[in-house]
């Protein structure tokens, strides 16, 4: 008979999983308590919540979810990074606490139902956020219509300009 301590675990990571874009695990071990509060205040404003929950019932989570189970991430202490939206938001925030703290590790994670490895988490990491992409795309649309603009007023003006030169040709 299942344990109902754990059976309300495993209804948890479902939700988290079903309300992620991404998961990350991370190894939290030699981290202070002062430590770990930081790093989930900035998961948490990067717009995801890091959970620790127990390795095997992530592994039946997964499992019954019909994901990767992990089974190579999911060994020692582990805690999950559940990502809101922006996924690459949550895994820089992992990433810059992991650079200024070196008992933070990066294990890998789970992104649209495909594992990943420790570097490509960090590869998503150097993505430019959401934000980002957005005025990039904005400025690139802008540059394109500036730039259609000038050739559209370009044609009247090198008419008028030849006109002129002709009626001055005339004149003289």
């Amino acid at each position: 008979m299942p344990n109902a301590e754990n059976v309300e675990m495993l209804a948890q990571i479902k939700g988290d999983l079903e309300g992620s874009s991404a998961m990350w695990v991370v190894d939290y071990r030699g981290l202070t308590v002062k430590d770990i509060q930081n790093l989930r205040r900035s998961i948490r404003e990067a717009g995801a919540v890091m959970k620790v929950y127990k390795n095997t019932i992530m592994h039946i989570a997964l499992e019954q979810a019909e994901m990767p189970t992990l089974d190579d991430m999911l060994a020692g202490p582990s805690a999950f990074v559940f990502a809101g939206e922006d996924a690459a938001a949550a895994a820089k925030a992992v990433k810059d606490f992991a650079k200024s703290n070196e008992n933070l590790e990066i294990k890998g994670g789970l992104m649209d139902a495909v594992a990943l490895s420790a570097a490509e988490v960090e590869a998503i990491a150097s993505l430019p956020s959401r934000e980002q992409l957005m005025a990039q795309i904005a400025g690139a649309i802008s540059g394109v219509a500036r730039g259609l603009a000038t050739a559209i007023n370009g044609v009247p003006r090198g008419l008028a300009q030849a006109t002129k030169a002709v009626a001055d040709q005339k004149a003289a």
